[in-house]
């Protein structure tokens, strides 16, 4: 199993980034995928997942409005399209599936059996 982060990086306050994952090694498909971040010296917190088909995806406050979650299932990729950016967006972003059925609390990390590395966005002046 993996799931590689990419796209992070240096943004302005106000600037947009596309964050990409890539998975193998398990049914994508079937796989609800989810982001969180991890803001230096704090906790790692959910920020969007999308479920395996069909359905709204679900936000944190904290970024509802701002940053969009996508899939592909053709491709095993999910995005995380982030507008607006604001410097307490910057964390390391990770990216997550749950290839079993959805049931439980998805903002929670024990929701997810797969986790990617990681991309650091940092939104600076």
């Amino acid at each position: 199993v993996q799931l590689q982060a990419s796209g992070g990086g240096l943004v302005q306050p106000g600037g947009s980034l596309r964050l990409s994952c890539a998975a193998s090694g398990f049914t994508f498909s079937g796989s609800a995928m989810s982001w969180f971040r991890q803001a230096p010296g704090k906790e790692r917190e959910f920020v969007a997942v999308i479920k395996r088909s069909g359905g709204p995806p679900y936000y944190s406050n904290s970024v509802k409005g701002r940053f969009t979650i996508a899939r592909d299932n053709a491709k095993n990729m999910v995005y995380l399209q982030m507008t607006n950016l604001k410097p307490e967006d910057t964390a390391v972003y990770y990216c997550a599936a749950r290839p079993r059925s959805w049931s439980g609390d998805y903002f929670l990390e024990v929701f997810y059996d797969y986790w990617g590395q990681g991309t650091l966005v940092t939104v600076s002046s």
